[in-house]
């Protein structure tokens, strides 16, 4: 079940690099822009462990969709992005397309 930790870990790390590349202006900002990269070496480094329980096409496609619809959140809250039926239809899609790999899985994994 760690392993599981060690994903949703990965994630966290993943969306504050995302952040911090935002807030970096372009790599304006020294200590945003630093963040990334330590944000982003601590989510692969967990995603690598991850890997060890996890299916690599199941780890990556939790990995990378549920990071998307989390930045796509904060993105309306935090920098007021603006937000679309096309958009709230696409996170959805991303959602569903995570929960079906999950469900794909055996059981134990």
């Amino acid at each position: 079940m760690s392993h599981w930790i060690y994903l949703t870990l990965a994630i966290v790390t993943e969306v504050a690099g995302t952040i911090c590349m935002k807030l970096s202006n372009g790599f304006e900002q020294t200590t945003y822009s630093v963040l990334v990269f330590v944000f982003y070496g601590f989510s692969f480094y967990l995603l690598t462990i991850a890997l060890k329980h996890i299916d690599v096409s199941i780890a990556y496609a939790i990995w990378a969709g549920v990071g998307v619809a989390l930045i796509s959140v904060l993105g309306l809250v935090i920098f007021n992005e603006s937000l679309s039926t096309l958009k709230v239809l696409s996170l959805l899609a991303i959602v569903g397309g995570v929960v079906g790999l999950n469900l794909s899985t055996t059981p134990g994994a």
